[in-house]
C-alpha cells in the first residue's frame, strides 16, 4: 500500500490504471475514448512545465508551472512522480491530483512517459495496473509523427530514438497493447480495465 493510499484511513480509495507509451503509439486517443465511456474513471491531469498551446486549458490538459514553481513542489515531496522528460523539462504527478479523484469516488486513469509509468506502478504497487502500448515498427511510429505536423524533422528524430531506449522497459509493465488496429486496440482496452476495476479490491485495512 501506498503512504497516500494509507492516508485514507484503510478504506480502498480507488486503484491506478496507467497508460505509458513512446510518444506518438496512440495511448492519448485510448485515454480519451476510455474516459467518454466509463464513468468511474478520471483523469489524472500532470504538471509540467513546457509552453501552453493553443487550446490548452490550465487545470484540464495540464497544470502548468514554472521551472522554479516545479523545483520548490519537488523539495516540498508534492509529486507521487515526476521527471525530466528532456533537458529542461518536467512532467510530474501531484499528490493533491490523485487525492481530488480518489475523494470523488474515481478510479484514476494515467496518460504518462514510460518512465513516470514505472515509477507509478512502483509507488502504487498491486493497486495499479500498468499498460505500455507500442507500435508495430519505428518506421511506423515515424509516419504517425509526421501525420501530425507538431514536430520538425529533428524532434522526430530525437523521438524515435526515445522510442528505441523505451522498448527495453517494456517487460516491466503488466500488460502490453500494439496499437495497429485502433479498433481492436479500444476494445482490449476497455476489458483489460473493466476486468482489473471488477477484480477484488488490493487495499486492505
Amino acid at each position: 500500500m501506498s503512504d497516500l493510499a494509507a492516508s485514507f484511513s484503510g478504506q480502498c480509495p480507488g486503484k491506478a490504471i496507467i497508460f505509458s507509451a513512446p510518444s506518438g503509439a496512440g495511448k492519448t486517443t485510448l485515454v480519451r475514448h476510455l474516459l467518454a465511456h466509463n464513468s468511474q474513471l478520471g483523469f489524472s491531469v500532470s504538471a509540467c512545465t513546457r509552453a501552453q498551446r493553443p487550446g490548452e486549458v490550465e487545470g484540464r490538459d495540464y497544470y502548468f508551472l514554472s521551472p522554479q514553481d516545479f523545483e520548490q513542489k519537488i523539495a516540498q515531496e508534492a509529486f507521487v512522480e515526476w521527471e525530466e522528460v528532456y533537458r529542461g523539462l518536467y512532467y510530474g504527478t501531484l499528490k493533491s491530483e490523485i487525492e481530488r479523484l480518489w475523494s470523488n469516488g474515481k478510479h484514476v486513469l494515467f496518460d504518462v512517459d514510460v518512465k513516470g509509468g514505472l515509477k507509478l506502478k512502483s509507488y502504487f504497487q498491486d493497486q495499479a495496473l500498468a499498460i505500455f502500448v507500442s507500435v508495430a515498427s519505428p518506421e511506423v511510429l515515424a509516419q504517425r509523427l509526421r501525420q501530425r505536423n507538431t514536430d520538425p524533422e529533428e524532434k522526430i528524430r530525437e523521438r524515435i530514438a526515445k522510442y528505441r531506449e523505451e522498448l527495453a522497459f517494456e517487460p516491466y509493465f503488466d500488460r502490453v497493447l500494439v496499437n495497429e488496429d485502433l479498433p481492436q486496440t479500444l476494445h482490449e482496452a476497455e476489458k483489460l480495465v473493466q476486468d482489473f476495476i471488477a477484480s477484488a479490491p488490493l487495499i486492505r485495512p
